[in-house]
């Protein structure tokens, strides 16, 4: 047996042997033990593509994902990371994990406060320590921009060497770990006098949302970041950094620049005062660019093969677009969960059935109007689809007229 595990592609079939047993039942537990006792040390980069090949297969997205905790959880420590780069401070890798850093500080708050609770509660009162878990719990919510990085940053990079079916995987469980720390924070403003209320709170509401945390981190330092590391380049890596700003940072502000040596660092430049001639008129590329920037809407255009094409770079943007996306296909910019909708729109407009789709959400306090419109050309052939959000809060409640001029800052 050891000269089998020492194989490389007999390794991956006895992982992927033994993942396809937990899809069809066979009890977790026995196959976790057999997959730490087999498998001892396996190559981060071999987990990958696994998970990428039984994709490739045929096993669902959904059934890889329900999966994911159970094998990983088998794995965890059982990773050969011997190969692994050195990152350098500064790089995005090196920020990845710092953030990962503060955010299992956090957790091991939390984790003291619920070890402590038949301590701390008739010494505090329910609600003073109900309030200190409401602020780690939202010091956790600010995972979500870390999340955001990999989704709308990361991703396409890997997309673009073929290694899809990991990123999918992984942006479900992101999904899954938003949804745990808002149903945490739900659970927070309802009261809980006794211990055994309050454990109770913890158990089905608290923990979850922690546990799911730390083990996307053991997921992303153990697997994904490794192989990030080896595939994509210098000249990848600076483009995410570049672009790193405009989402932000969880928990933890970077305080050393990086450049790296030998990449094309360069800025496109493209010409300026270039006339773009339509028919009802023309303007300048700069002034194009003013237009479509300074319009009170997000819009995104979509070709006809479905790859993201443009998007438009107001103030106030609504949802996360960065340069990454240009070339993407549209199904991979939305999250697992979403990507049935997607594909009906986009064949409902192929086929003529359809010209526009409209939904309206509510989001962060705000009311926000989403529509998607069909391009077609004169002889109604599909060109593509465009995507126009906009935030309706403030007109939604307008009423009566305004004839007199006033000015928005005025108000």
């Amino acid at each position: 047996m050891s000269e089998l595990i020492k194989n490389s592609g007999d390794r991956k079939k006895l992982l992927k042997h033994m993942i396809l047993q937990l899809h069809e039942g066979i009890a977790p537990e026995e196959v976790k033990a057999r997959l730490v006792a087999l498998m001892s040390k396996i190559p981060y980069n071999e987990v990958v593509e696994v998970e990428q090949e039984l994709i490739n297969e045929g096993l669902p997205e959904t059934e890889v994902l329900r999966l994911c905790d159970i094998h990983t959880e088998a794995l965890d420590g059982h990773i050969d990371l011997s190969g692994a780069k050195i990152v350098p401070p500064g790089h995005p890798v090196d920020t990845f994990k710092r953030e990962n850093r503060e955010l299992e500080k956090v957790a091991g708050k939390l984790n003291d406060l619920f070890e402590k609770v038949d301590e701390l509660l008739p010494a505090i009162g329910s609600e003073a320590y109900i309030n200190r878990m409401k602020g780690l719990v939202n010091s956790l919510m600010d995972v979500d921009k870390h999340y955001r990085r990999k989704e709308n940053l990361l991703f396409p990079f890997l997309e673009r060497y073929g290694i899809t079916g990991p990123p999918k995987v992984m942006w479900g469980k992101h999904d899954e770990t938003r949804d745990l720390l808002k149903n945490a924070s739900h659970a927070l403003d309802m009261p809980a006098t006794t211990a055994d209320q309050m454990k109770l709170k913890i158990e089905l509401n608290i923990q979850p949302a922690v546990k799911a945390i730390t083990d996307m981190i053991m997921k992303e330092e153990e697997i994904l970041l490794p192989m990030t590391m080896d595939k994509l380049t210098d000249a990848d890596w600076y483009e995410i950094y570049k672009q790193t700003n405009e989402i932000g940072y969880c928990l933890f502000d970077p305080h050393v620049e990086w450049k790296p040596e030998g990449a094309d660092l360069a800025e496109t430049r493209s010409a300026e005062g270039d006339a773009i001639r339509l028919p009802s008129g023309s303007f300048t590329r700069e002034e194009l660019l003013a237009i479509m920037n300074t319009l009170p809407v997000d819009m995104t255009f979509v070709d006809k093969d479905d790859k993201v094409k443009y998007f438009t770079q107001g103030k106030e943007r609504i949802f996360d677009r960065n340069r990454a996306i240009i070339g993407r296909d549209v199904r991979m910019c939305h999250p697992p969960s979403s990507v049935d909708v997607v594909e009906q729109i986009l064949s409902d407009f192929k086929r003529g059935k359809e010209d526009n789709a409209a939904f309206w959400i509510q989001m962060q306090g705000k009311f926000i109007h989403i529509e998607y419109f069909a391009l077609r050309n004169e002889q109604g052939e599909y060109l593509g689809t465009i995507e126009v959000s906009e935030d309706l809060t403030g007109k939604k409640g307008l009423q009566g007229e305004q004839r007199i001029l006033s000015y928005t800052k005025d108000k």
